[in-house]
């Protein structure tokens, strides 16, 4: 840990550190699920999903840079390379085996909802060591989160 005047007592900022490491490895590995999706999908309804996992993909890429910041703003060190990441994170691996839309949307809104529930998890851990700046910020990721599930789960349930 680097020296920090903020007032949160060190062995909780520890622990907050490898909290937002844990959230990192998961976001930015989402992030790489929206753009596998992106890149693939295909069908009549390209053009949409295209766009929309372009736009998830953008926002995810703002919650990768606010948790490493923070991460950092306690005192820590964001660790986000590659190799990291695929030894941290807790999504499953990308699932869409064709190209079809569906399969993407299913594939990336699965990828959402365990993004959503580690990043729901994680407010609460926050709030125990104190941090409510922390507790804050995964409250406005896990908001933005489940407004793009909505986005992606829309084109599963009018099938239904």
């Amino acid at each position: 840990m680097y020296p920090t005047k903020n007032d949160i007592p060190e062995a909780n900022r520890a622990k907050l550190v490898e909290l937002l490491n844990a959230r990192l490895a998961d976001s930015i590995d989402l992030q790489t699920q929206c753009k596998q999706a992106h890149w693939n999908v295909k069908g009549p309804d390209f053009i949409a999903l295209h766009e929309l996992f372009d736009k998830v993909n953008e926002a995810v890429e703002e919650y990768v840079d606010e948790i490493a910041e923070r991460a950092v703003q306690l005192g820590g060190t964001a660790e986000g390379t590659a190799r990291t990441i695929a030894k941290r994170s807790t999504l499953s691996e990308y699932s869409a085996k064709s190209a079809a839309g569906r399969d993407h949307a299913d594939a990336l809104s699965t990828a959402l909802a365990s993004f959503g529930k580690g990043i729901r998890q994680s407010i609460e851990k926050s709030s125990e060591l104190g941090d409510a700046d922390t507790a804050d910020l995964f409250t406005e990721v896990s908001r933005g989160v489940d407004k793009w599930l909505w986005f992606v789960e829309a084109h599963l349930q009018a099938e239904r």
